[in-house]
């Protein structure tokens, strides 16, 4: 079973996706997003496994956030500070929570990163603006694209099937197909990701952002 299963990854890992990327987002009519001065990034949930992984997803919303105007609290630096007012992190995943969250850091708005679906060839990502003083949603925007895993991920792969395996469930059967899922996951599930799993991130999380409003001025069109 373990030859098979293993065969089963590789096969898997072997196929590369398109290089496709889609995105939308939805923004509150007529607010002034030019207020908000700074933004946290609080939590990143998901298919995406250890924090050095989370962090750098972090700091790809971060690269694209400050393209916009806006100022960013890193997520690292984030864990710190509510750890020491003693915030519980796992109040941190609701908007309410992530609103209270904002409040300590002393932040406008706050950001959640979801990342839904991380498979052998695509994955789905969520992100919301949510403002401090009221827990209401600011924006919105969603987006996929392919995941491009290749053999370098085989580390990754092999640490997400040992988890899938542990939460399969009590079945045999059902650790098997737990593992299998872990382990499409695990190309999250590393230290950091590969190459080719870091271009295509950054390619959705573009296109995730490219339509937040921009607190720069932008130039006004010639008619």
């Amino acid at each position: 079973m373990r030859t098979v299963l293993v065969g089963v990854l590789l096969t898997g890992l072997a196929v590369a996706g398109c290089a496709s990327t889609k995105g939308e987002s939805q923004a509150v009519v007529g607010y002034d997003f030019s207020k908000i001065e700074k933004v946290a990034i609080v939590e990143v949930t998901g298919r995406v496994y250890g924090e050095a992984v989370k962090n750098q997803i972090g700091d790809y919303f971060t690269f694209e956030l400050m393209k916009r105007g806006y100022q960013v609290i890193e997520r690292k630096n984030i864990k710190t500070l509510l750890k020491e007012q003693e915030f519980q992190a796992s109040d941190i995943t609701t908007d309410e929570g992530a609103a209270k969250a904002g409040k300590i850091l002393n932040v406008p708005a706050v950001m959640l990163i979801n990342i839904p679906k991380y498979g052998d060839e695509k994955m789905e990502m969520t992100a919301k603006l949510i403002d401090v003083e009221n827990g209401t949603i600011l924006w919105i925007g969603n987006g996929s694209g392919s995941t491009g895993k290749t053999l370098s991920t085989l580390v990754g792969v092999a640490a997400g099937a040992a988890l899938g395996a542990a939460v399969g469930g009590h079945d045999t059967g059902d650790r098997v197909i737990g593992g299998v899922i872990g382990g499409v996951a695990g190309g999250v599930a590393g230290n950091v990701l590969s190459p080719e799993q870091e271009e295509q991130v950054k390619k959705v999380i573009a296109k995730v952002v490219q339509s937040l409003p921009s607190r720069i001025p932008q130039p006004a069109t010639k008619k």
